[in-house]
């Protein structure tokens, strides 16, 4: 598990809720405390869409939404003059994306991995990001949650994005 400080939380609020960044992510969970706290769960809610919308949205074989699906939504719950108490946001690969993943690290398949998470919290001043793997099988082997923790890091410093670890 990687745990890091996001240093430039204007910046990186600014690429969360108005670029496309993260929006292939898909979104386990979203809490937003302002006012109220509103809480998203992002399980697909399958009597909402027809099959057919399913497929055309891509999502058919998906069990949360594309962050891009909801971002929107948060970012009306966040803008204002006023910062948010706290927030969280608990994000996972798609299917897809963790088959490129796993791809890249021997030993791991789809079947063995039920999620590689990405989890975003602001609380009492702090933005912090904070990594997790969860297997549906026993290894001491950290191959995937150590080449998880590389990536993450890479993807931040590819995009600009200031962080220091915690």
């Amino acid at each position: 598990m990687l745990a890091l400080k996001l240093t430039d939380k204007k910046d990186f609020m600014n690429r969360l809720l108005r670029t496309p960044l993260f929006d292939n992510f898909l979104l386990q969970e979203g809490t937003v405390n302002t006012k109220a706290a509103f809480t998203v769960d992002g399980t697909i809610n399958r009597d909402f869409y027809t099959k057919e919308e399913l497929e055309e949205l891509g999502i058919e074989g998906y069990r949360f939404l594309p962050f891009s699906m909801l971002r929107g939504n948060f970012f009306d719950l966040i803008k204002g003059k006023k910062t948010p108490a706290a927030f969280k946001f608990i994000f996972l690969l798609s299917p897809e994306n963790l088959a490129k993943t796993l791809a890249c690290i021997s030993g791991y398949t789809p079947q063995d991995v039920t999620g590689v998470f990405l989890n975003i919290r602001y609380q009492n001043g702090l933005l912090s990001l904070t990594t997790g793997v969860s297997c549906r099988i026993f290894s001491t082997d950290k191959t995937l949650e150590n080449e998880w923790d590389r990536m993450v890091k890479q993807f931040l410093k590819q995009h600009e994005i200031s962080f220091e670890e915690l």
